[in-house]
């Protein structure tokens, strides 16, 4: 009976092997230094030896590093994961679907952070843009005109944004609407690199 009871049930199995991959995640892909191969040990496998827990980490660890690394979609996985299967020394059919589980409900977030961690400089987060008519001037000619206005947010990725930045286009009356697309684009982009530089040098 003792023993009986020290066999887990096969869906604790599932649940403890993606939790382990949660850990793997975490740790590698959203900076939680404190999930440490101790931690998931004990709170996970309390009965596998040291080095038999740390070669199956080491081994899950390696397949999601592999599936991260390459953002496979789900046909990509598949095949991946079947070819493990038949590997000498691979993985099990059920550690198959708990890895396919667990990538299919993580891929979009492990994606997002192997971004984010590529990038070293601020960058673009987000940019909004509207078109309105000119209201006030110094001169009456330009009332009315219209003026292109422009919010971009740089920023790193995972901190507060540095700064915003206004830029103000405008435009002749008698512009059609391709000539309205050339200058505001030809403005947006100088503007835009006069930030980034004006931000590299302070």
């Amino acid at each position: 009976m003792a023993a009986a009871e020290q066999q887990p049930p096969a869906v604790d199995g599932g649940k403890a092997l993606s939790a382990l991959l949660g850990g793997i995640a975490q740790a590698a892909y959203y900076g939680k230094v404190d999930i440490t191969e101790e931690l998931l040990r004990g709170q996970l496998y309390p009965e596998a030896a040291p080095e038999e827990f740390r070669a199956l980490r080491a081994k899950m660890g390696g397949l999601l590093q592999s599936i991260a690394s390459a953002d496979m979609d789900l046909n990509q996985l598949e095949a991946f994961l079947t070819a493990q299967t038949k590997k000498q020394g691979g993985i099990t059919s059920d550690q198959a679907a708990v890895i396919a589980k667990f990538w299919k409900n993580h891929r979009v977030k492990i994606h997002e952070s192997l971004v984010n961690q590529s990038c070293w400089d601020n960058v673009l987060k987000n940019m909004n843009w509207r078109v309105d008519l000119k209201s006030q001037s110094r001169h009456v000619d330009q009332i009315n005109t219209p003026v292109a206005i422009v919010e971009m947010e740089l920023g790193k990725y995972g901190q507060d944004s540095e700064f915003f930045f206004y830029c103000f286009c405008c435009f002749e009356k008698e512009m059609t609407p391709k000539q309205f697309h050339s200058v505001f684009y030809r403005s947006l982009d100088e503007n835009f690199h006069q930030l980034c530089n004006r931000y590299m040098m302070s």
